[in-house]
This record gives C-alpha cells, sequence and structure tokens, in this order.
C-alpha cells in the first residue's frame, strides 16, 4: 500500500483540530501507521524544508514550524497521496472548496512573514516526497498491521 506523510501544523495542534483531521483520513478508509505529537528544533525543521531553503520565506517558515507542538503521522492506503491532497485542500485556504480540512478550516495563508502557515496542514506532494519525509520524521519505521475492515475496503 502506498504511504503518505500528513503534520498538523501549530496552527492546527493549538485549535485542536487533530481529532477531527484522523477521523476524515479514517472515514475515507486509510490505515494510521505512525503517529506522534513532538515539537521539533530548527535544525530538523529546515531538513523537513530543505526544498524551500532558496525561498524569501523559508526562515518565516522555519520560525514558524518550531514554533509549537505538530502532530506527524503517516497514512496508507490506495492512492493516499493524491487523495490525502484533495482532502487537505488547495495550499492557499481562499481556494480551498468547502469539505476540505483547509476549506473548513484555515483563513489565511501567512503569518507574521511566513508562507504557507495558518493553512493548518501539511501534505507529501508525491509518492518520492511522501518516502523521504517519513524516512526523515519516522527513522525507526512505522507500525505493520492491518485493520479488520481492510476486506471491506479494498478488494
Amino acid at each position: 500500500m502506498e504511504q503518505t506523510f500528513i503534520m498538523i501544523k501549530p496552527d492546527g495542534v493549538q485549535r485542536g483540530l487533530f481529532g477531527e483531521i484522523i477521523e476524515r483520513f479514517e472515514k475515507k478508509g486509510f490505515s494510521l501507521k505512525g503517529l506522534k505529537l513532538l515539537t521539533v528544533d530548527r535544525t530538523f525543521a529546515e531538513m523537513h524544508y530543505a526544498d524551500l531553503s532558496a525561498k524569501p520565506f523559508f526562515n518565516g517558515l522555519v520560525k514558524y514550524i518550531v514554533s509549537g507542538p505538530v502532530v506527524a503521522m503517516v497514512w496508507a492506503g490506495k492512492g493516499v497521496v493524491t487523495t490525502g491532497r484533495k482532502i487537505i485542500g488547495a495550499t492557499n485556504p481562499l481556494e480551498s472548496a468547502a469539505g476540505t480540512i483547509r476549506g473548513d478550516y484555515a483563513i489565511d495563508i501567512g503569518r507574521v512573514n511566513c508562507y504557507l502557515s495558518w493553512n493548518v496542514i501539511h501534505g507529501s506532494d508525491s509518492v518520492e516526497s511522501a518516502k523521504k519525509e517519513i524516512a526523515l520524521w519516522f527513522p525507526d519505521g512505522v507500525a505493520e498491521w492491518q485493520s479488520s475492515l481492510h476486506s471491506w475496503i479494498y478488494e
């Protein structure tokens, strides 16, 4: 099964949205394989956002992501990367459809010279980036289990 990395950002954690977000992925039929609540340090945040290091908003983004705890998760299922991005919604919350996480819970894209904050959640944008992010956030691996509901969801 395909896997993706999902992170509830500090604003989503502070607002207590993690239960609702987890529920949306569960109701879709995806399996939670890894979960942790943690506060990351600057060095780790810089590794996670290394592909954005040349962008003018990089320092603000790093400052934002270390500002409070995040919930890091690994979800598995058929097409979970693409479908997960649809569940999350467009990066800019004002362009996110109602019914998506950002469409329902986010208003703004920026915070104090920062880009990609106040949009509640991060999701891998490709299978390749998911593999890199999962390896970074879950170096010891994730749980290998299968729900008894699996046969009701997949052929």
